[in-house]
């Protein structure tokens, strides 16, 4: 058991050595203009439920805005009749 709390004890003195050393880098971010190194901002939890819920009214707005188009039958035997004609040119040439 002496043993054991010798460990114990070295365990303490290490986790205090560690202890001051965070306490020394976040003093010296502290002088550096903040504790973030990238300049990323917080923000609050209203903040972001705001900015989600117009994400979400943008993305129903832009499922909601394209119509389904369908091209009539007649519309369709209009472009296969031009793409014959064009085709037949083109094997007319040739």
């Amino acid at each position: 058991m002496k043993n054991m709390s010798a460990v114990v004890g070295q365990l303490k003195k290490e986790r205090e050595h560690t202890q001051k050393q965070l306490q020394r880098i976040d003093q010296a971010l502290a002088a550096l203009g903040g504790s973030s190194s990238n300049g990323t901002r917080t923000m609050s939890a209203a903040g972001r439920r705001r900015i989600s819920l117009a994400q979400k009214a943008r993305w129903a707005k832009a499922r909601t805005a394209k119509p389904k188009h369908a091209i009539s039958a007649a519309g369709r035997r209009r472009i296969a009749a031009a793409q014959r004609a064009r085709w037949a040119k083109v094997k007319s040439a040739a």
